[in-house]
């Protein structure tokens, strides 16, 4: 199955462009569905719905295309709704006031946590033949698709041992403190939900899967989407395209749109340098604003001309390990990243990668494990990391087994 997400700063015109492209799938024959993670509702506008036809369910809006606004509120109730109580209590036990209270076990970023594992229920299902997201603007969208990463950390090295010792402790602490402990429902809803987000992750990190990034010419706009590019390759997101839109027309320029014209050939000729290898699509400025799916459909074709909108463009790789004479080669696919960007640390088990504000923990393959990281370097796009063999730790381990 063929999966995609939109992305990009908000006002650049992802929605109407992710719409597009669903509208040309599905009038070429493919069983598409788009759904939108916004929060902003603006799907069921440039498709020519009324807003509240969508968060019903798939409805057809087109031959072969349907749509979806994903309603999490039953979901946060059936995913969040354990946790949240447990919350709720301890803070009664401490007297928060109730509607404080309530306030305060709002989880960040619930609805479009959750509109990820509706993402996944739809991909799962096998109903479609293409599943494509408008996600919401890059900043919410990086949080959330860093989100797994973050919480596997976290299960994976504390939460045995914690789980291990409440359950061992939890009368002694329920009569010391006068807080209550969580119940093993408790636990398990959030190992439920660790496993729910782990799944839209391997779901999202596909040969199939993709992300493409809507950006507009001008230079504010476009450095925004040079670190997302960056990010989400950080965490081993593939993106196979860029689509610049909002590009004034050459022909009829008077003096006013002839300035814009000759700025935007600068950035898009900057736009196309700094993406490659990364497949560049450009769409102009319409004669009038593509609503409904006949009108999105002439605007994809414009924009993908002869080639097929669904397709994998190739990408590279986001993550490789090979074996390079005696050592080992660990190659991150970092785009558009200069080496005082990065930092780069080794920690027991796992290499910390960090570049600005964002951080990946990468939990090592056994063979780095029993090696040192014995250098580092730049290749064009890729952070290359070399480990040499520990002798001592490998000997240890070849007696040991």
């Amino acid at each position: 199955m063929r999966v995609m997400l939109f992305t990009g700063k908000g006002g650049v015109g992802k929605t109407t462009l992710a719409a597009g492209t669903a509208a040309l799938a599905a009038e070429r024959g493919e069983k598409t569905l788009v759904l939108s993670t916004d929060p902003a509702h603006s799907l069921a506008d440039a498709l020519g719905l009324e807003e509240p036809a969508l968060g019903q369910g798939p409805i057809e809006v087109a031959p072969n295309l349907w749509s979806l606004h994903v309603d999490v509120r039953d979901r946060f109730a059936r995913a969040w709704g354990e946790i949240q109580q447990y919350l709720l209590e301890v803070l009664d036990s401490a007297g928060v006031d109730p509607m404080e209270a309530e306030e305060l076990t709002v989880l960040p970023g619930a609805e479009e946590v959750l509109a990820l594992l509706e993402v996944r229920d739809r991909v799962r299902s096998g109903d479609w033949d293409v599943v494509i997201v408008d996600c919401a603007p890059t900043a919410e969208t990086l949080r959330l698709l860093a989100l797994p990463d973050a919480l596997r950390w976290y299960m994976d090295r504390i939460w045995p041992t914690e789980r291990r010792v409440l359950g061992v402790l939890r009368p002694i602490l329920r009569r010391a403190s006068g807080v209550p402990m969580p119940r093993e429902r408790v636990l398990d809803a959030i190992e439920l939900l660790h496993a729910d987000l782990s799944d839209v992750r391997s779901i999202l990190t596909e040969d199939t899967s993709t992300v493409r990034l809507v950006t507009t010419p001008e230079a504010v706009v476009f450095a925004e989407a040079r670190r997302t590019l960056t990010s989400l390759s950080l965490y081993g997101y593939r993106v196979d395209g860029v689509l610049v839109n909002r590009i004034f027309p050459i022909t009829g320029a008077d003096d006013w749109r002839a300035k814009w014209i000759a700025s935007q050939a600068v950035q898009l000729a900057r736009i196309e340098a700094d993406c490659e290898p990364i497949r560049v699509w450009r769409a102009s400025y319409q004669d009038s604003e593509p609503v409904g799916p006949k009108a999105l459909a002439e605007l994809a074709t414009d924009v993908y001309g002869d080639d097929d909108p669904i397709s994998v463009v190739a990408t590279p790789e986001p993550l490789t390990v090979q074996r390079v004479g005696k050592d080992f080669e660990l190659s991150l696919a970092l785009p558009l990243v200069a080496k005082g960007d990065v930092d780069l640390a080794r920690r027991l088990d796992e290499l910390v990668v960090t570049v600005g504000p964002h951080r990946r923990v990468l939990s090592l393959p056994s063979a780095l494990r029993r090696c040192t990281v014995s250098g580092a370097h730049f290749e064009p796009g890729r952070l290359l990391v070399m480990f040499t063999p520990d002798p001592d730790q490998w000997r240890r381990e070849d007696s040991g087994s």
